[in-house]
């Protein structure tokens, strides 16, 4: 070996050292590879910030933009609980969260597929008395296998295609990867629904400040308008109380409270008082097109505000305390709406304007993002928690899917560039508020675009010393007297057995070089181990860490570091005997 070989071999283990290691974060882990680089010497002062201007930065961000979009939109999240069935049976749930999580990680980034249906998944699991822990391993799985089947899916299909694009002068298209892809899938679906013994059963012992959130319970009331869906339908059609926590505590109809009985038959202009969690008054809200209490902001309370709806607490020196919103005129005198009240150990049977408010509950209270944190100082109002709610907010489901579907069609066809179609629309999504401003650099992931921009640089030189042809050398002496099959094996565990210790973006920088040279050595065409590679750095199942998917559920799943294996194993080898006759078959080597 060369002395650059050397030194970029070393750059690249000690890289892969600190990712492993976790005391540093990712991206700062990928700025120091790329500094020390430039110090040896091997990365040009010219080229060291390549990577920043790179189609692949642009890419992955702008589809994690449009994904943001789709997934804020609500427009999944209805479709899913309006058309589920009110299912009990284990397998028949199970099979319902792993195919919808499979088949909306496609189109939108995997992780926002998964975080989606996991409330859906702790539903299923209070319904069927089966522990969660037996839904979300799973969920995450089929997360990670659904994004193999686009472009878009996951991270590794977009880099690999820039790298084909690099190579061979030629990039994978939108549904190139679909084929394979969708074999994966199915059989890696059918794998976890079968084999679903194989997830322990685990309980959450510490369960974050968000979950125990969520399990609060807030009373609000809507008002019925005459172009609802509900009218006409029984109180308990539409609550569907067997789809998440909520109930009626009251129907008042022209002045006159009626008692809120399963069989009531819902008229326009009924106002109902709720009392649920803000994910199930949200569910019936916006289900049903209900108006809910007060006078809900639509618009901007000034130009260009957004409009956002947080929980607070009403301390003992507010002053609210004492008073309703009614009297305090809350709209009219500080342009805030209250969505609804949390009070515990009791159920608010009133309006909820007229509800005396005291020190102690907790209000869902919606404003303009830059007005509302000075109006809830003025009001003694403590904020509780950051966190998205979407109870009370004007979705506009039908945007976000255009955008996607002419992002998609357009690079699909060839008519613009992947990385300017995508771009366009992220730009639509936010000039279209389908993401708000104050959102988009989080919608973005900047940790991940950072790693990525340092990393094609450092990754670059095992191509530019000959690193990677060194390794395709000794890949390619032990694969020598192996078939294609076996050829087309190895490369896809070494990608799998990489992608635990690299962000699997990462392991694609890495590995799609050397996966090019070993085929060329071989006398094969490229496309098939570039795929190779790309499902590898995407099938991470065997540890927590390797994907943002299985660290999500690690949490919520009280799962431990080996459990992932004991279902996570099988499957890594279910895809490996998959993957590679399919791979022959859609990608001839010759």
């Amino acid at each position: 070996m060369t002395t650059p070989q050397i030194l970029a071999f070393s750059v690249i283990l000690a890289m892969m050292a600190g990712f492993v290691w976790d005391r540093v974060r990712y991206d700062i882990v990928a700025c120091l590879a790329l500094l020390l680089s430039v110090a040896v010497g091997i990365v040009p002062y010219d080229k060291a910030f390549s990577g920043f201007s790179d189609d692949i930065v642009i890419i992955v961000g702008s589809a994690l933009m449009v994904s943001a979009g789709v997934a804020r939109s609500g427009i999944i999240n209805t479709a899913v609980q309006r058309f589920f069935p009110s299912l009990t049976g284990f397998t028949a749930q199970v099979t319902l969260l792993l195919v919808s999580v499979a088949v909306m990680s496609a189109f939108i980034k995997n992780i926002g597929a998964l975080a989606i249906m996991m409330p859906m998944a702790f539903q299923f699991s209070r319904r069927s008395g089966v522990p969660v822990s037996r839904y979300l391993m799973p969920m995450a799985f089929a997360a990670l296998l659904g994004g193999l089947m686009t472009q878009i899916g996951t991270s590794p299909n977009i880099v690999v295609s820039r790298m084909r694009q690099e190579i061979t002068g030629d990039s994978f298209t939108m549904f190139d990867f679909t084929p394979v892809g969708g074999i994966l899938t199915v059989a890696g679906v059918l794998f976890l629904i079968a084999f679903n013994r194989l997830v322990p059963a685990r309980v959450n012992q510490n369960p974050s400040l968000d979950e125990a959130l969520d399990l609060a319970v807030y009373s609000s009331d809507a008002t019925v308008p005459a172009k609802s869906g509900a009218v006409g339908k029984t109180l308990n059609a539409m609550l569907k109380p067997g789809e998440g926590d909520i109930a009626a505590t009251a129907v008042i109809r022209d002045g006159r409270h009626i008692a809120p009985l399963p069989d009531v038959t819902i008229r326009a202009g009924d106002t109902i008082l709720m009392e649920g969690t803000p994910a199930a008054l949200d569910r019936v809200t916006s289900a049903a097109d209900l108006e809910l209490s007060g006078k809900p902001i639509r618009e901007t309370p000034a130009a260009g505000e957004e409009v956002v709806a947080i929980e607070v607490v009403v301390t003992a020196d507010s002053r609210l305390a004492g008073l309703s919103a009614r009297r305090m005129a809350l709209f009219h005198s500080y342009g805030i709406n209250l969505l609804a009240v949390s009070r515990q150990g009791k159920r608010l049977t009133e309006r909820l304007s007229e509800v005396t408010l005291s020190a102690g509950d907790v209000l869902m209270v919606q404003g303009g993002r830059k007005t509302l944190p000075a109006i809830l100082q003025e009001l003694g109002l403590l904020p509780l928690a950051q966190r998205e709610i979407l109870l009370g907010t004007k979705r506009r489901a039908i945007v976000p899917l255009i955008i996607l579907a002419a992002a998609m069609a357009s690079s699909a066809t060839g008519a613009v560039p992947v990385a300017i179609a995508f771009f366009t629309a992220a730009v639509a999504m936010l000039l279209f508020r389908v993401v708000p401003l104050a959102e988009a650099y989080r919608a973005v992931d900047g940790p991940i675009l950072v790693m990525l921009a340092a990393l094609i640089p450092v990754a670059d030189t095992l191509r530019t010393t000959g690193g990677s042809e060194l390794i395709a050398g000794w890949l390619g002496t032990i694969a020598s007297g192996m078939p294609a099959y076996g050829a087309l094996a190895m490369i896809l565990v070494t990608a799998m057995a990489v992608t635990p210790f690299l962000n699997n973006a990462a392991t694609v920088l890495v590995m799609a070089p050397i996966a090019v040279s070993f085929a060329t050595a071989l006398g094969y065409r490229p496309e098939a181990f570039l795929m190779a590679v790309a499902i590898g750095a995407g099938s991470d199942f065997l540890t927590p860490i390797g994907h943002q998917c299985n660290t999500l559920v690690m949490g919520p799943g009280g799962y431990r570091f080996s459990d992932y294996p004991r279902l996570g194993l099988p499957l890594s080898l279910l895809v490996v005997l998959v993957s590679v006759p399919a791979l022959l078959y859609v990608w001839p080597v010759h």
